[in-house]
C-alpha cells in the first residue's frame, strides 16, 4: 500500500500540469523496465487516494484516473462540486461530509467575523478612501490581534504567535499601488520592511525572495506582518497564524466569504482556547458588511459570521501586553522571556535589591540554585528552612562553584563580591517575597471504579418534529438548514434505541461493555417518550436527525448520577514551595495603573483597568473581575502580610465537570501572621451554583492536604473562604470574612 501511496504523490502532481509534461509519467523507467504509469495500471489492487479532487472532474483528470484501472478512488475535498456555466454542480458520491460548519460549531476551527466600524457611512466617500479607512482599521486590528496573542500565550506558558494579515488586491497593479502604499505613507511607513506583494508579477530572485518569505510567515524571526496577494494563495498554503484579511476586490458576497475564510480558520494551538481574540479571523469589510451578513445567515449557508464593530475612540487606543512578574523577579533583576515590541514589563520603577551587576549576578544565581532547591520538599518543606546554616552553607558552595568573575585575569585585584553575604541576603528576600504553596499530587490507590447510576431521564423538554424526507438529515451532516435527500446518507439502525445507543458511545467517558444495561434503558425511555407523539416513522426520522443533539442531552443528565469507588488516596507532596508564575494583561497603553484604593469610573467594564500602588501584593500590578475583589484587596493589603492573585497554573487544583477535570484557579491568596487564606468572592446568586461547589469542594480538599504538610514543619495552616460578593466592605476585617465565611 506504501508503494501505491508514493505513486499517486507523483501521479497526482502530473495531471495538473500540461500535456507534454504528462506524457513523462508514461516514459520507460530504466528502474522498473516500463513507464511509472503502465507500472500503476499493471497493479491489481491499486488504490487511489485523490487529495484537492475537484480538481480531477474535468474530462482531462477524468480520462486519466479511468486509464489507470483503480479498484478504489478515494476523493478528499473541501469543495464537493464542480463549477459550471449553469452553476455549482454536487458530487453524488459524497460517502462522509463533514462541512465547514460542522467544524466551526464543533470547535475545530476559528470563529469568522466581520468587521465594520460603528455608525460607518460611506456617503461622500470615495473608493480610495474607504480603501485606505479598510486597510488602516485592518492594521489597528492586527496589532490588537498580536497583543492579545502574546498576552494568551504568557498566561498559558505556550509559544507566542506572531498574527499576520492578509490583504486581497483586485490585480497586480493593484497590488503593487497598495505595497507602494504601506511602504510610504500607512503608518508612518511603520510596515515598510514587513510587507511583501504575493503574485505572478515576481520573476526571478525576487520570486525566490517572495516564496521564501511567504513559506516563513508562521515563524517569530520572519518579519513580514502583512500580506498582499491577488490570487496565488490556493491549496497547499496552510498557515495558523493569519487573523486578520482585508478583501479589497470586487466580489459577490459569496465568493467573498468562500475567498476571504479559506486560509485562515487553521487554529494555531490546534484547538481553541476560550480567548476571543486568539480563536476569531476578522475580515474587515466596511462597504460590504450587511451583504456578507445577509449572506451568511441565507439558510443554505455552510457558516455564520460573528459581527465585530470597532468604535472610533477604541480605534485610537494602543494595546500592549502587561507582563507583571513577581516582585522578587524584580528585584533580583529577572527579565521575563520573549520581551517583544508590544510588551510592557511592570515594576520597572523598583529598585533592584543588589546595586552593583557583580553582586546582581551572584543573587541571580542564588535564586537559581533555591529554585532547583523546590523539588526536594523533604530537605526544604518551606523556604524558611532556606535560614538553616547548612542549608545557606551548601547554596554557597553550589554558587560559588558556578559564578566567573567578569575579568579572571584580574582576580584578587577587582573587588570581588561576598558570596555569603550576597546569598544570605538573597534568601531573606526569596522568605519575604513568597508564600509557601506546596505542589501536591493526589493520586488514588488501587484500582478505581466508576460508572452512572440508573435513573428517570427528564425529557419533557425534547419536543422534536417529524420532518420530511428532503430535510431531515440537514442536522446530521451540516447543524445548518439544507434539502438534501434522505437516501444521501446516514445509517439505518436496526433499532430506533440503538441510535440513542450509538451517539452516546461517542463520548470519552462511556464504555459500552460497562454501562451497555444503562444505555439500552435510557435509550427505552428517550423512544417511549417520542412514540409518545410521533409515528413510528416520525421516531425514527428524528432520533436519525437530532442523534447528536440527543446524546448530548441525555449525557448532560448522566453526570448527576456519576460514581467513583476508590479504595482510597495517596497525597504526595512534591514542592514544599513553588515559584511564583508571572502573570500577563492586555492594556492601554496611554493610561497608566489606576489607584487600588479609588473606585473607578466605570465599574461595569473592570477588565480595563490595571491597578498598582500595592505596598503588600507579591506582584506590582493586578487585575479585577469586579469591584467587590478591588474591595477585598484594600482588604488585605491592611490585614495581610503579604497576598496576590494567582496565574493560571500555579495551584494545579482539578475539579470534575462533567466528563472533563478543569483547572481552578482561586481569586486571591493571603497570608496572615498565622494562616494562609485561600480567598474567593462570588456573586451570592453564584454561591449555589454546581460549578462554584464543585471549585469549593476541590479547594477544601487542597487546603486540607497543603495544612497536613505544614504541620509536619509547624507551618501556618490553609483555609478555604467563599465570601459573597456583597458581604466585602473596607470596614470589614479579614478574620472576620474568615470567620463568617471560611469552610
Amino acid at each position: 500500500m506504501g508503494s501505491h501511496l508514493s505513486g499517486w504523490v507523483s501521479f497526482r502532481e502530473h495531471t495538473r500540469v500540461n500535456s507534454r509534461e504528462r506524457q513523462g509519467i508514461k516514459r520507460l523507467s530504466e528502474y522498473i523496465g516500463e513507464s511509472y504509469f503502465d507500472y500503476l495500471a499493471g497493479l491489481p489492487d491499486l488504490v487511489m487516494l485523490m487529495d484537492e479532487s475537484h480538481r480531477y472532474r474535468a474530462s482531462a483528470g477524468i480520462r486519466a484516473i479511468n486509464e489507470l484501472q483503480p479498484i478504489l478512488g478515494l476523493e478528499l475535498t473541501a469543495t464537493p462540486f464542480v463549477e459550471t456555466a449553469r452553476g455549482a454542480v454536487v458530487f453524488k458520491n459524497v460517502i462522509y461530509d463533514y462541512p465547514l460548519g460542522r467544524a466551526m460549531a464543533d470547535g475545530f476551527v476559528k470563529e469568522p467575523a466581520v468587521v465594520t466600524r460603528k455608525n460607518f457611512n460611506p456617503a461622500g466617500m470615495s473608493a480610495e478612501k474607504i480603501e485606505r479607512m479598510k486597510l488602516e482599521d485592518g492594521v489597528r486590528l492586527h496589532e490588537s490581534v498580536k497583543v492579545e496573542l502574546e498576552t494568551y500565550a504568557r498566561e498559558s506558558e505556550n509559544p507566542i504567535v506572531k498574527p499576520f494579515l492578509l490583504v486581497i488586491a483586485r490585480d497586480t497593479t493593484h497590488a503593487g499601488q497598495l505595497l507602494a502604499l504601506i511602504q510610504s505613507d500607512i503608518f508612518e511607513a511603520r510596515y515598510k520592511d514587513k510587507v511583501i506583494q504575493v503574485d505572478s508579477s515576481k520573476t526571478g530572485a525576487e520570486e525566490e525572495e517572495m516564496i521564501s518569505r511567504l513559506l516563513k510567515v508562521e515563524l517569530t524571526s520572519e518579519p513580514t506582518e502583512i500580506v498582499i496577494h491577488v490570487n496565488m494563495l490556493k491549496e497547499g498554503w496552510d498557515v495558523t497564524n493569519l487573523y486578520t484579511i482585508v478583501p479589497l476586490r470586487a466580489a459577490n458576497a459569496r465568493i467573498l466569504i468562500e475567498q476571504s475564510i479559506g486560509r485562515g480558520l487553521r487554529l494555531p494551538y490546534g484547538k481553541r482556547t476560550g480567548v476571543t481574540a486568539v480563536d476569531r479571523l476578522n475580515i474587515v469589510a466596511h462597504d460590504k458588511f450587511q451583504e456578507l451578513i445577509n449572506e451568511a445567515n441565507k439558510p443554505d449557508s455552510a457558516i455564520r459570521l460573528q459581527a465585530v464593530v470597532l468604535d472610533t475612540e477604541d480605534l485610537s487606543q494602543k494595546t500592549v501586553t502587561v507582563v507583571s512578574q513577581s516582585q522578587l523577579a524584580t528585584k533580583l533583576g529577572l527579565k521575563p522571556p520573549q520581551v517583544t515590541s508590544s510588551t510592557t514589563v511592570a515594576g520597572q520603577d523598583v529598585a533592584p535589591a543588589f546595586a552593583k551587576p557583580e553582586e546582581q549576578k551572584v543573587a541571580q544565581i542564588t535564586y537559581e540554585v533555591i529554585r532547583k532547591l523546590e523539588n526536594q520538599p523533604q530537605t526544604l518543606p518551606s523556604v524558611e528552612y532556606l535560614k538553616k546554616p547548612e542549608i545557606q552553607a551548601a547554596i554557597v558552595k553550589a554558587v560559588a562553584e558556578q559564578h566567573q568573575p567578569v575579568q579572571l585575569e584580574l582576580e584578587g585585584v577587582a573587588e570581588q563580591p561576598d558570596i555569603a553575604a550576597v546569598v544570605a541576603k538573597t534568601v531573606e528576600l526569596v522568605i519575604q517575597q513568597t508564600i509557601d504553596i506546596p505542589r501536591i499530587l493526589v493520586a488514588p490507590k488501587g484500582e478505581v471504579k466508576s460508572g452512572f447510576r440508573p435513573f428517570t431521564l427528564k425529557l419533557d423538554a425534547l419536543k422534536y418534529l417529524a420532518v420530511s424526507d428532503e430535510l431531515w438529515i440537514q442536522h446530521l451532516r451540516t447543524n445548518h438548514l439544507e434539502i438534501v435527500s434522505l437516501s444521501r446518507g446516514g445509517i439505518e439502525e436496526a433499532s430506533l434505541e440503538d441510535y440513542v445507543v450509538s451517539g452516546l458511545v461517542d463520548f470519552d467517558d462511556i464504555s459500552y461493555d460497562d454501562h451497555a444495561d444503562l444505555l439500552y434503558d435510557l435509550a427505552a425511555q428517550t423512544v417511549q417518550h417520542f412514540r409518545g407523539y410521533l409515528s413510528e416513522e416520525g421516531a425514527r426520522k428524528v432520533l436519525r436527525c437530532y442523534q447528536r443533539d440527543i446524546a448530548h442531552f441525555i449525557h448532560a443528565q448522566m453526570q448527576e448520577h456519576y460514581w467513583e469507588d476508590v479504595a482510597g488516596y495517596e497525597v504526595k507532596i512534591s514542592k514544599g514551595y513553588t515559584e511564583l508564575k508571572q502573570s500577563a494583561y492586555t492594556y492601554s497603553a496611554q493610561e497608566p495603573p489606576a489607584n487600588y484604593r479609588v473606585e473607578p469610573a466605570d465599574k461595569s467594564n473592570m477588565a480595563k483597568y490595571l491597578f498598582g500602588g500595592f505596598q503588600r501584593c507579591l506582584y506590582p500590578v493586578q487585575k479585577f473581575d469586579s469591584d467587590s475583589e478591588r474591595k477585598l484587596a484594600v482588604i488585605l493589603e491592611r490585614d495581610a502580610v503579604k497576598w496576590f492573585k494567582p496565574a493560571k497554573g500555579q495551584f494545579q487544583i482539578y475539579y470534575r465537570n462533567g466528563a472533563d477535570h478543569l483547572e481552578y484557579q482561586p481569586d486571591f491568596v493571603a497570608e496572615t501572621a498565622d494562616k494562609i487564606y485561600m480567598l474567593e468572592p462570588k456573586k451570592r446568586t453564584e454561591l449555589a451554583d454546581p460549578i462554584v461547589l464543585a471549585k469549593k469542594e476541590a479547594a477544601v480538599k487542597w487546603c486540607a492536604n497543603a495544612s497536613s504538610h505544614a504541620a509536619s514543619y509547624h507551618g501556618k495552616p490553609w483555609r478555604y473562604v467563599l465570601i459573597p460578593h456583597d458581604e466585602v466592605a473596607e470596614n470589614i476585617t479579614l478574620d472576620g470574612l474568615a470567620a463568617r465565611f471560611g469552610a
